[in-house]
């Protein structure tokens, strides 16, 4: 269990800085010029969040999937943010095509 949680603990803050760098760059250089790490961010954020939900999950039994915990609902709803603002594919190749354009990472 303390493995689950420290693994959680350390997807949770590598999704947060990404998302805290897409940000950064739209504020100093516009969302066009963060359009690859936006993508990255609605790439990665979705699943880390189900993984840790899932993680949550098995923690906590068949209590994890009854109604008596926001659980299930919430990895529900994270499987859903993964396709409702385009599946990972698209996103995926919009990051891949600018990597490829551009000659790699910054």
């Amino acid at each position: 269990m303390r493995e689950d949680i420290a693994l959680s603990f350390c997807e949770i803050a590598q999704a947060r800085l990404l998302t805290l760098q897409a940000a950064d760059k739209m504020d100093r250089e516009g969302n066009k010029a963060a359009r690859d790490l936006i993508a990255a961010a609605k790439i990665v954020v979705p699943s880390m969040a189900a993984r840790v939900i899932d993680r949550a999950i098995q923690i906590h039994g068949a209590a994890g999937v009854s109604q008596d915990t926001f659980l299930a609902r919430a990895y529900v709803y994270a499987r859903f943010i993964r396709i409702g603002d385009g599946p990972d594919q698209v996103h995926l190749a919009a990051v891949g095509k600018e990597l490829i354009k551009r000659g790699g990472v910054e």
